[in-house]
């Protein structure tokens, strides 16, 4: 069973995972929903507002429960900024600690600027914490007073109050204690006036209206402008998502022209609510219908608010080569009627005040025109490297069979094929060791057997006419003949991912493969890709010119399957990383950027082999921030050798620790 808990709950959770605050939790600090009681058999999992498991939970025989962190939360802005005790006694070992839990006066500013060295400031901006300020707010201002001073750096601490004035007080000591550790603290005064909108006259109400057809991006660039505004500006922003809209406020609408006019009227008139009271609303329905968007402008500047159309253009051909959500393959095959851009109108607006084709470019360069529209309404600050997830579900589509390989070089072994279509059973031996499962095939002479970590070496190649001791490993598993003096181990299975699977996961298929060698199997898929196509012609060429050969590459869709076979699962891009992780959530032990496992692997030893070091960064996640590779697609040859660059860079150190076994 999963559970969404409360904001309050969710900071506990992060000063949980990094060892402030204790796991043993009684259950009436986790306000569980009625029913879940310590005493039933089993655990719960707690996830983040976008369903990532961030804990499980254990009942315990006293009562209560025991909470197990599961994985490091990614939603939210200034999540960069969210460091444990650990990460600040690396970066700023010898610098001042300065608890903040409201706004700096200019007295305070001073102070700091007049600061002899470096000095932290530990902003608590948990759920209710903030004095003066909502925790949002005090961050921001918190920020934006200090960017012109280098040497005083800002680290959010997600402390929440509990309503309780001693156990609050008893909290925000142990949290100084932990990030404090030694260093010198320094206590603030009173803190200045609140930098939240007041009640009296505000700023201008604004609506960004986002249409375009399914597919094309427009809820992405919302998602990121959302995101940007709120880390940027000090005003108060609602998305309003077309598909979030059409499970809550549209419920029970069908997709009728009538009904879908119904949908964008109401989408329309929340906004210009929310612009009247001088918010900001994003909206990114389709809205297809010229008449409707002019009636939801109208409403607006009825409101006093001001509204900015974006029409995000991309051609329904590239819509329909990404084909997210499997829904254009539905429509061509007669299964969804009334489909926009396929059995039904979409009517390009006249009065876009921004248009945006999203073919081939980032999520920065698509936000870059938005902002700049923006400029004279809102004042939205510098462009901020954006991590943006996705909605949508992973097609289901049979994985191609893999590559033949050579189990142990060095030593005599048959050749064993590993995908679906080889004909054997699956074994799986010893549930503890995080191997992968083997596919037996019926041409090999012995069994592929994964064994546990109690014995040497993961991987047990058997063969029958060899002579050997019968070891039996773990309670599980069945009595096996091993025949060779040293176990050998199978490759590691890793599946690199990008959009279409013709630019950039070939090459890194292609790349990685060639450095890590016979340690590694290595395939590929897209997120919404093409299904048997040839590499991109920019991105062939510049693996031709390293030695690759892209003649038999061949696209493919990604599936659950794919990923369920994998022991490792490296993106070009975090948006690739959400995707998977949206219908495959249990694998986020395992599903990293390229570029996060290398942050992950730089400093690891000699001893450490590649499962372990799998292991040990789907433990610590390191950050993934700065290290996207984008997309070259159409972009000419200088940004594919860029982007191969890039990639050889990322691929020289993973292949490293890949090779290690």
């Amino acid at each position: 069973m999963q559970h969404s808990p409360s904001p309050r709950v969710l900071d506990d959770l992060e000063l949980r995972a990094w060892g402030i605050l204790p796991r043993s939790v009684p259950a009436e600090e986790l306000d569980l929903p009625a029913g879940i009681t310590p005493g039933e058999p089993g655990s719960l999992e707690l996830v983040d507002p976008e369903g990532l498991p961030l804990a499980r939970l254990h009942a315990q025989d006293a009562g209560g429960w025991n909470v197990e962190p599961l994985a490091r939360p990614a939603y939210g802005p200034f999540r960069r900024l969210r460091l444990s005790p650990d990460e600040v006694r690396e970066r700023y070992a010898d610098a001042v600690r300065v608890p903040v839990e409201s706004p700096l006066t200019p007295d305070q500013r001073a102070d700091l600027a007049a600061a002899d060295g470096e000095v932290v400031l530990l902003v608590l901006a948990g759920d209710g914490w903030p004095v003066g300020a909502t925790a949002l707010g005090l961050v921001r201002s918190t920020v934006a007073a200090l960017r012109d001073l280098p040497a005083v750096h800002v680290v959010v601490v997600p402390l929440a109050r509990t309503g309780d004035v001693a156990a609050d007080t008893e909290r925000r000591a142990q949290v100084v204690a932990a990030y404090c550790d030694g260093a010198a603290v320094v206590e603030l005064g009173a803190g200045g006036a609140s930098p939240d909108r007041g009640a009296g006259a505000g700023p201008e109400g604004l609506v960004v209206f986002f249409t375009g057809l399914s597919g094309s991006g427009k809820s992405t660039i919302a998602r990121a402008l959302v995101d940007h505004l709120l880390e940027t500006t000090e005003r108060t922003v609602t998305s309003l998502d077309g598909d979030v809209v059409r499970r809550n406020l549209s419920a029970g609408l069908t997709f009728s022209r009538e009904d879908r006019e119904t949908n964008i009227r109401r989408i329309g008139w929340v906004a210009a609510e929310i612009a009247r009271h001088g918010g900001v609303a994003v909206c990114s329905p389709i809205a297809p219908y010229d008449a409707t968007r002019r009636d939801v402008r109208r409403m607006v500047a009825d409101a006093g608010g001001r509204f900015v159309l974006v029409h995000v253009a991309t051609p329904v051909e590239e819509c329909e080569r990404r084909d997210r959500k499997g829904l254009y393959a539905k429509a061509r095959a007669g299964e969804i009627a009334d489909f926009t851009g396929i059995s039904a109108p979409y009517e390009a607006p006249r009065d876009a005040d921004v248009v945006v084709d999203t073919t081939g470019l980032t999520v920065e360069e698509a936000l870059a025109p938005v902002l700049t529209a923006l400029s004279p309404v809102v004042e939205v600050g510098a462009a901020s490297v954006v991590e943006v997830g996705a909605l949508a579900p992973l097609e289901t589509t049979e994985p191609r069979p893999g590559p033949v390989v050579e189990v142990g070089a060095s030593v005599p072994g048959p050749v064993v094929e590993v995908g679906a279509s080889v004909p054997g059973p699956v074994v799986e031996v010893g549930a503890s060791v995080p191997g992968p499962v083997v596919e037996v095939g019926a041409s090999v002479p012995g069994p592929v057997v994964e064994v546990g970590a109690s014995v040497p070496g993961p991987v047990v190649e058997v063969g029958a006419s060899v002579p050997g001791p019968v070891v039996e490993v773990g309670a599980p598993g069945p009595v096996v003949e091993v025949g060779a003096p040293a176990p050998l181990e199978t490759p590691l299975k890793v599946l690199v991912v990008c959009t279409a699977n013709i630019c950039r996961s070939p090459y890194m298929e292609l790349a990685l493969q060639a450095a890590a060698g016979d340690a590694v199997v290595v395939t590929s898929a897209g997120t919404h890709g093409y299904t048997d196509h040839p590499m991109d012609e920019h991105m062939a060429a510049e693996a031709r010119s390293r030695g690759l050969d892209p003649s038999q590459f061949r696209s493919r869709p990604l599936s659950r399957a794919l990923v369920e076979e994998a022991d490792l699962v490296l993106t070009a891009e975090s948006r690739h990383r959400s995707f998977i992780l949206d219908e495959n959530p249990t694998a986020f032990r395992k599903v990293f950027t390229l570029g996060q496992f290398a942050r992950g692997v730089e400093d690891m030893g000699d001893g450490v082999s590649a499962r372990e070091a799998v292991a040990l960064v789907g433990t610590n996640r390191p950050s993934a921030e700065g290290l996207d590779v984008a997309d070259p697609y159409r972009r000419g040859p200088v940004v594919a050798a860029d982007c191969a660059n890039q990639f050889d860079r990322l691929i020289s150190g993973v292949a490293e620790q890949l090779r290690r076994r």
